[in-house]
């Protein structure tokens, strides 16, 4: 999740045009360095336990569900730090490097969630964070901070019923934060400066969406299309895209709450896959997909399929070479394909109490989940079965998605954060 709780595709071209010297080894957003919840095979474990394939094991100084970003040899997560927002880095051994603080912590109101539910985005010389209490900040690598602010204090307050969880996003020259709440407080779409801070542009969101249904936690999309770098946001009940240079809105798709529930409150974030946006929604009832393209209301002319009973409310799908690979919260796994929506095989995890919050991640045909109680579950593609059930600790709890990075799996728990690597030849706890 991360995304967490109460909190996406890039195109891999497009990532690598907004992150100029970010290299494919790093882990520059919670859906990894393509965004779209996909990296290249990179002999990671497939089998691990507290004992097996453990290297380290680092006790956070707090319960947070953000997931951890990595540039080079450091790794960089948020976490409450004695009552204020915090962040800390680590290097990849596990050795702490430093940590800021930056205002004072709002804290989550649902079990599963924390005040630092949204996840860190770096383009390899700032990491940006953003927290529930609206502080937003810029640091160097060193820990320095560059800039902050706080944009419920800008532009009004948090009317989320429960807890923020959408990420910042970045594009080829700003960070954008995208805000679904409901009125009397504004929605909107912002890009700012990456180096100062400062309003580039801000557009309004209001799309009428009833009640709890105006809200959302997703996290948008950056991707190219024909050229143009463009922002695909979802919530509210509605899908837009907006141009990444100035914010203003290509297109729209309604439709996905077409009842007007009052509480279709939107958590997993959109997908996209060869030109065609995924968009889980109703509380995991629907999947939608839309053709890229078209400019005003698309909605007759570019859905291209909606399914239902085959989503996630929580989990974000990922998605590669036209090949939707989806995870419910109740973790039956599905492939689609995006063109048609045509179902290509479903496997399932073994019943729990518990469900998937942290989205699923493919590395080259292997597909790997994290079960909220640290149960993580391994599906080789080809196969179309799960191979390997792995467990961490008796008593953990897990919304943050891996990170895979340089042979290592990275996992986040609430409690602490774990370097899983083949082979490891110690096992130490800092």
């Amino acid at each position: 999740m991360s995304k967490a709780f109460l909190s996406t595709s890039l195109l891999c071209f497009s990532m690598i045009l907004c992150c100029g010297s970010v290299s494919a080894g790093n882990w520059t957003s919670w859906r990894g360095p393509a965004g779209d919840g996909t990296v290249a095979t990179g002999g990671f474990a497939v089998e691990w336990s507290s004992e097996n394939n453990l290297a380290w094991k680092i006790d956070l100084p707090s319960r947070a569900g953000s997931t951890p970003v990595v540039i080079g040899n450091k790794i960089v997560l948020t976490a409450t730090i004695e009552n204020e927002n915090g962040v800390l880095c680590y290097d990849l051994n596990g050795k702490e490097l430093w940590r800021k603080t930056i205002g004072d912590v709002r804290e989550g109101k649902h079990k599963k969630a924390s005040g630092s539910n949204p996840s860190p985005v770096t383009d390899g010389t700032h990491v940006f964070v953003y927290y529930k209490s609206g502080d937003f900040a810029a640091l160097d690598l060193n820990g320095k901070i560059v800039w902050q602010k706080n944009l419920q204090t800008a532009y009004g307050e948090d009317t989320l019923w429960w807890d923020l969880g959408t990420s910042p996003v970045l594009t080829k020259k700003h960070v954008v934060i995208a805000c679904m709440q409901s009125l009397p407080s504004p929605s909107y779409l912002a890009a700012f400066e990456k180096g100062t801070g400062k309003e580039v542009w801000k557009v309004e969101r209001e799309l009428g969406a009833p009640e709890e249904a105006a809200q959302s936690y997703s996290t948008p999309v950056v991707t190219e299309y024909k050229g143009q770098e463009q922002i695909v946001v979802l919530g509210a009940d509605f899908a837009t895209c907006h141009s990444a240079k100035d914010g203003h809105e290509l297109w729209r798709v309604g439709t996905l709450n077409p009842e007007q529930e009052r509480y279709f409150r939107s958590i997993a974030s959109p997908v996209i896959s060869n030109g065609i946006v995924i968009a889980p929604y109703a509380r995991g009832k629907t999947l939608t997909a839309i053709r890229m393209g078209g400019k005003g209301n698309v909605t007759d002319s570019h859905v291209l399929w909606t399914k239902t009973g085959l989503s996630a409310d929580v989990p974000t799908p990922a998605a590669k070479d036209g090949k939707v690979y989806l995870c419910t919260d109740k973790g039956t796994i599905a492939c689609l394909d995006a063109e048609s929506g045509k179902e290509l095989w479903q496997t399932e995890t073994p019943k729990h109490r518990l469900k998937f919050s942290a989205s699923p991640i493919l590395v080259g045909d292997l597909l790997y989940l994290v079960r909220e109680d640290a149960t993580s579950f391994v599906v080789d593609t080809k196969k179309q079965k799960v191979i390997a059930t792995n467990k961490l600790g008796a008593d953990e709890f897990i919304v943050s998605t891996p990170v895979f990075v340089d042979g290592k799996i990275l996992i986040r728990t609430f409690d602490h954060l774990y370097s899983i690597e083949t082979n490891a030849k110690r096992v130490s706890s800092k």
